[in-house]
């Protein structure tokens, strides 16, 4: 964690109270992995991180803000995404690489961040626009490259003029989130990790392009 933090009343907190502080967003982190979001109280974060309910109040408005804190920190990370379609190749061999790495870097960022996931998913699902921002932050970006990438395989005349760029790339970020989500799901369909992954990455191959990839 960078720059200032401060607690709820303003106050610019000490290397002790970040470390106070980073200390009650990791026990958190750790108890959405293994218990409904609703059924966390203030008073488990703060038992598990050593410290009082009162502490944990200094800074955070409650779990909801702490949640939102994780989020934030999330979706900063998720932006990295990005990079996984800005400037790649999606021609020939490489274009088959590109596919390959993003669904990989889907699959891997969501399995990393599952329990936050499962709750910005929910918060934004009952309208909190809160959570909304937050998970559209993480897919915009992605699928803005995206676009940008049918755009130009367009303009060369290799994905045909009829196709809207910002439909299918919006199309393909929703598929590979959905299935990022459901990655246990599948593993109950009898679909292998093993299996997935080049499956997805096939659609979303076909999706870019419009062809069979060269492998």
């Amino acid at each position: 964690m960078t720059g200032q933090v401060r607690t709820v009343d303003g106050r610019v907190a000490g290397r002790r109270g970040q470390a106070t502080r980073q200390k009650l967003l990791e026990c958190l982190s750790e108890m959405l992995s293994s218990s409904p979001y609703r059924d966390v109280k203030v008073i488990d974060v703060a038992r598990m991180a050593g410290t009082s309910p009162a502490t944990f109040y200094q800074y955070f408005p409650d779990v909801e803000g702490a949640v939102l804190e994780l989020a934030e920190e999330m979706a900063k990370e998720g932006a990295t995404l990005t990079d996984l379609v800005a400037g790649r190749t999606w021609t020939g061999k490489p274009a088959w690489a590109a596919a390959e790495d993003l669904v990989d870097g889907f699959l891997s960022f969501w399995r990393k961040n599952d329990a936050i996931l499962r709750v910005v998913d929910l918060g934004a699902a009952e309208g909190d626009k809160r959570f909304y921002k937050i998970r559209m932050k993480i897919l915009n970006a992605v699928t803005n490259s995206l676009t940008d990438s049918i755009k130009e395989l367009q303009s060369k005349g290799r994905v045909d003029k009829t196709v809207s760029p910002a439909a299918i790339a919006g199309s393909l970020v929703a598929m590979l989130a959905a299935v990022a989500a459901h990655q246990k799901g599948f593993q109950s369909w009898g679909v292998k990790q093993a299996e997935l992954k080049p499956n997805l990455a096939l659609l979303v191959h076909l999706g870019v392009t419009g062809k069979k990839p060269t492998k």
